[in-house]
C-alpha cells in the first residue's frame, strides 16, 4: 500500500471527525498537495450531509463509537515520510560548484582565445614589418638618383660580381653578389663604403654567400647624405673589422 493509498483510506474518517492530533494533521497536510484526496473527501462530506438529511433519528451514540472503536481496530501502515534526496541547503551549495565549473571552463577559453590573439597579431606586425621592408628595398632599386656600382675581379673564373644600388640623401643600400667562392671557416666576406669626401672606409654589412655563390646585404646602416666614390669587399673575421684587410676581393667606382 502506498501512502497517497493510505490517505485515501483515512479519508473517510476524516470526513466524520474520527482523526485526531498527528493524524487529522497529516491527512490535512495531505490534502492541500493532492487534488484527487480533495475531490475524494468532497464525496464523501456530501454523502455524509445526505445520509444525515434522509435520516429519521440519529443513530445511539455507543452504536457510533462502536464503529469507530471498530474502525480504529483495522490495521494502518504507518506512513513515515521519506527524506528528499537533496536537502534544499545543498541547492546554494551545488549551484555555486556549477557556476565555479563554468567559469574555469570560460576561463580557459578566453586565455585561449587571447593567445590565439596574440599570435595572429604579432604575425600581422612581422607582415607589416616585411613588407614596408620590401618596399624600402624596392624604392632603393627603382630610385632615380640611385648609384648603380657593378663590382668583379681581376683574372677569376666564372668572375665573382657583386652589385651595390646606393641612394645617397637617406643611406639606404642594397647589394646583391653572385659567383663568390665560400668563406672559410671563422671568415666572412664585409662591405665596404668608400666615400667621396676621401674619408676613411666604412663597413656595410657582413655576408657568406650560399652553395650556389649568391649573397645579399640589404639596407645597412649608414649615415644619409654620405656620397659614395666606391664599394669594395673583403674577406674578414666573422665578427667583423673596422678597417679593410687586404686584399680586396671584388671592387666597384
Amino acid at each position: 500500500m502506498t501512502a497517497h493509498d493510505q490517505f485515501v483510506d483515512e479519508l473517510s474518517l476524516y470526513a466524520m471527525g474520527a482523526l485526531r492530533g498527528e493524524e487529522r494533521a497529516a491527512v490535512a497536510e495531505h490534502l492541500e498537495t493532492c487534488r484527487e484526496c480533495r475531490e475524494e473527501l468532497a464525496r464523501l462530506e456530501s454523502d455524509l450531509a445526505m445520509l444525515a438529511l434522509s435520516a429519521e433519528a440519529k443513530p445511539p451514540a455507543r452504536a457510533r463509537e462502536k464503529l469507530l472503536a471498530n474502525l480504529r481496530r483495522e490495521p494502518r501502515p504507518v506512513f513515515v515520510p521519506q527524506k528528499p534526496r537533496w536537502s534544499w541547503l545543498a541547492i546554494p551549495a551545488f549551484a555555486a560548484l556549477a557556476l565555479a565549473v563554468i567559469a574555469v571552463h570560460f576561463w580557459n577559453e578566453n586565455r585561449q582565445l587571447r593567445g590565439e590573439v596574440a599570435s595572429e597579431r604579432a604575425i600581422l606586425e612581422q607582415q607589416k614589418t616585411d613588407a614596408a621592408h620590401a618596399q624600402q628595398v624596392l624604392a632603393v632599386l627603382t630610385a632615380a638618383d640611385a648609384q648603380r656600382v657593378t663590382l668583379v675581379a681581376a683574372n677569376a673564373k666564372p668572375q665573382p660580381q657583386g652589385k651595390a644600388v646606393y641612394v645617397p640623401r637617406n643611406g639606404q643600400l642594397v647589394f646583391m653578389a653572385s659567383n663568390m667562392a665560400p668563406a672559410p671557416a671563422g671568415k666572412a666576406y664585409e662591405l665596404w663604403l668608400l666615400p667621396k669626401s676621401g674619408a676613411a672606409p666604412m663597413p656595410a654589412g657582413m655576408f657568406k654567400p650560399d652553395a650556389t655563390g649568391t649573397a645579399m646585404v640589404m639596407m645597412p646602416p649608414l649615415p644619409a647624405g654620405m656620397e659614395a666614390k666606391a664599394f669594395a669587399v673583403t674577406m674578414e673575421s666573422e665578427s667583423g673589422s673596422a678597417t679593410p684587410t687586404m686584399p680586396i676581393v671584388i671592387s666597384g667606382s
